[in-house]
């Protein structure tokens, strides 16, 4: 398949970074795959489509304090697929390193990591991530406690694409970039909304937007 002109520009301009990377990560893998490899498929696999993200949604939706923190992150991961999934990835088209490179599919086999599909640049796991925790960590801010473990999230779960060799680190750094926008832009959009539903709190919907809680439910008033 012939490269686009920005997936050959990467390849060329990054090749070397890339490549330090990526050995870097095989040699981990030589040194302690039988624990680092079941790590790095449980972060693909609560990484894929978003999984841990929209679950940690799912009970942030509960509670009327991190409600906000919750549509946010289903937001972001929105915005971050269409960037990615459903437009990125098909300009660029640049092949996944396994399938570009005879070193790196040697180095893919060794840690026996899934197929994955065609195109690489950016990552859709670290996209996710990254938009979801940004999102997370901004409608939670005041919330010390939460921005190590989202950052350290992220982190992970960049790197463990790399140590499956199914991205480049440029297309992990690429993701980061993605879903750090896709977060703020989601931020953003919910802080409007939230703003109209406290204008409009006789709305049952806005009602219920600001004050429903799981903790309330069958309790007569």
């Amino acid at each position: 398949m012939e490269l686009t002109a920005f997936a050959q520009w990467l390849n060329t301009a990054f090749g070397s970074f890339d490549y330090a990377i990526l050995q870097f990560f095989h040699g981990l893998a030589l040194a302690a795959d039988p624990i680092l490899r079941p790590l790095a498929l449980f972060l693909h696999f609560i990484g894929d489509g978003g999984l841990f993200s929209f679950l940690l949604a799912a009970a942030l939706l509960l509670f009327p304090k991190t409600r906000r923190a919750g549509v946010a992150i289903v937001f972001a991961v929105a915005i971050g697929a269409i960037f990615t999934n459903l437009t990125i990835k098909l300009l660029v088209a640049r092949p996944r390193p396994f399938a570009a490179e005879p070193i790196y599919g040697t180095w893919w086999e060794f840690v026996g990591a899934p197929a994955q599909g065609e195109f690489s640049f950016p990552s859709g796991h670290a996209t996710a991530t990254a938009a979801s925790m940004t999102a997370l960590c901004l409608c939670l801010r005041k919330k010390w406690y939460v921005l190590c473990p989202a950052i350290l999230y992220a982190l992970l779960m960049g790197a463990s694409r790399n140590y499956l060799m199914v991205h480049y680190p440029t297309d992990v750094i690429g993701g980061i970039f993605v879903g750090a926008v896709a977060g703020t832009l989601s931020f953003l959009l919910v802080r409007k909304l939230w703003q109209l539903a406290e204008r409009k709190q006789e709305a049952p919907f806005c009602r219920f937007l600001l004050c429903a809680d799981i903790r309330t439910v069958g309790k007569r008033k």
